[in-house]
């Protein structure tokens, strides 16, 4: 019997989703990815210099490095790219599943990001950074219109990409919804909001927290905006400009750690 259409699709979908790669680039975006068990590694290329600063690294790896001159270094990255003379082949992490990530481990209240379209790979980079330093369990965003895994977002990240979960989800507003269920409180950030992050942050310490954050400019979509239990603002001094949203994130999950 010939399968339905639906089903091929799926199928393609999930081959095409099987094979492909990324090349991560920059010492510690590369670094990190060796020495992550859960990383497939595929093909490293290096100059000398880079493959003697990467030297333990590569030998926990298993991987041989294909070194090369470093006039002529040309790894498959977008040109222009700051590559330390270290480019690393490998398939996307796969973090499992929301709840597996976000329930907490019964120390803490477990805090999360969510990002609501933030397509720049350096902020979404910076985001994960942040994230890992302050603790947070996730970090959120949908599979479409969202920074996927890339070199340029690996090397901002500056290594938390290989340690800080990055869970790219079909539904923002279903899945802030499954976090509700969980127990979550959802804190959307949005400029024109009348209350602000730290008194309602304060009586949530032992409460699991997700943290919404919109893209610059259009901020938080209708639906993400309504599906969140409180809308806050960053205080600032006066009326002067307002943070990028990597900035917003970290100030957000200092406050929420603090609270």
């Amino acid at each position: 019997m010939k399968k339905p259409a639906w089903v091929i699709e799926k199928e393609r979908a999930r081959r095409a989703a099987a094979a492909e790669t990324v090349w991560l680039f920059g010492l510690h975006a590369v670094r990190d990815a060796l020495r992550n068990p859960a990383r497939e590694k595929l093909r490293l290329m290096t100059t000398p210099n880079a493959a003697a600063k990467l030297q333990d690294a590569i030998a926990e790896s298993g991987l041989t490095a294909e070194i090369g001159d470093p006039r002529k270094f040309a790894p498959p990255i977008e040109p222009g790219s700051v590559h330390q003379g270290a480019a690393l082949e490998v398939r996307p992490l796969n973090w499992g599943d929301l709840a597996s990530n976000c329930m907490g481990d019964g120390q803490r209240a477990p805090r999360v990001v969510l990002l609501d379209r933030v397509s720049d790979p350096h902020n979404v980079g910076a985001v994960l950074r942040s994230a890992e330093v302050f603790g947070a369990r996730a970090v959120i965003a949908p599979a479409r219109h969202s920074a996927p895994e890339t070199g340029a977002l690996a090397k901002t990240a500056s290594g938390a990409l290989e340690r800080q979960p990055y869970l790219r989800v079909r539904n923002l507003a279903d899945t802030m919804g499954q976090l509700k269920e969980m127990g979550y409180t959802l804190i959307g950030l949005a400029g024109e909001a009348e209350q602000d992050l730290g008194p309602t942050l304060a009586p949530l310490a032992d409460r699991p927290v997700g943290l919404v954050l919109g893209a610059e400019g259009p901020g938080l979509r209708e639906r993400t905006r309504e599906t969140c239990d409180a809308l806050v603002r960053i205080p600032a001094a006066g009326g002067f400009g307002s943070l990028n949203v990597s900035n917003a994130a970290a100030v957000a999950l200092y406050a929420a750690s603090q609270s």
